[in-house]
């Protein structure tokens, strides 16, 4: 009975128990995130008066009212995110935290016609791949329940600007712009170690503004962008936070 009653009370061990009460405190973050695009399509490819500009042999196949150009994204594929964590402590239950950091990440883009740049076809004739590397400005309100022994769930909230500086040059047949802004919303779990506190994060940022630049250089087909009205970045990180 003793040894049961010893090893109780070191199982509720309470672990970091002022660590709470810091009015400032940093720390740093890893991740893994998958890219994903929102897509709004031109209903005929036509109905974009840009697009009936181009005189490229490619684009003039498909100059008529009856064709519709679709994409979407083929699979998501994993990227990894790095940053540092700066929490201020409002209230018992409130942090506010900026947590700049970097991101990278990958979309492929399927199309439902051949993809032919100005080299020939591509390797995959339906698939196009676009890489960013984001400049990551996230602040947000994370609200925490009341602390379990050494666990304490916690949910996030706010916004989030990025710049993109992966090179996009003009023979890109979808170019991207530098800048987007993004609500973001999540869930974490804060478990209080010996010498640290790990929070397992999961979030979805929103994308907000239209990502869509102008097209590719004249010599290139002006289809594979002028496709789309409008594009929007979604993101969705899991983050473990060491603080």
């Amino acid at each position: 009975m003793a040894g049961l009653t010893s090893t109780a009370q070191r199982l509720l061990l309470k672990n970091l128990t002022t660590f709470d009460d810091k009015r400032i405190h940093f720390g740093f973050t890893l991740g893994v995130n998958t890219i994903d695009f929102g897509f709004t399509h031109y209903n005929f490819v036509s109905d974009n008066p840009k697009f009936l500009l181009s005189t490229n042999d490619i684009d003039t196949q498909y100059k008529t009212n009856n064709t519709k150009v679709r994409a979407d994204i083929s699979t998501l594929t994993p990227g990894f995110t790095v940053g540092i964590v700066t929490n201020l402590r409002l209230t018992e239950s409130f942090d506010l935290r900026f947590l700049p950091g970097m991101s990278f990440g990958e979309r492929k883009l399927v199309y439902n016609i051949p993809i032919i740049d100005i080299s020939g076809e591509t390797t995959n004739p339906s698939s196009y791949s676009i890489k960013s590397t984001f400049l990551d400005f996230p602040l947000l309100l994370k609200y925490k329940s009341r602390k379990m022994n050494n666990q304490r769930p916690y949910l996030v909230a706010g916004g989030a600007y990025r710049i993109d500086i992966s090179k996009s040059g003009t023979e890109d047949l979808v170019r991207l712009k530098p800048l987007s802004s993004y609500l973001e919303a999540g869930v974490g779990w804060d478990t209080y170690l010996q010498f640290f506190r790990l929070s397992t994060e999961l979030k979805f940022s929103f994308g907000l503004n239209n990502v869509l630049d102008t097209g590719p250089k004249e010599t290139q087909a002006q289809v594979y962008t002028n496709a789309f009205s409008k594009l929007s970045s979604n993101i969705f990180t899991l983050s473990f936070h060491f603080e």
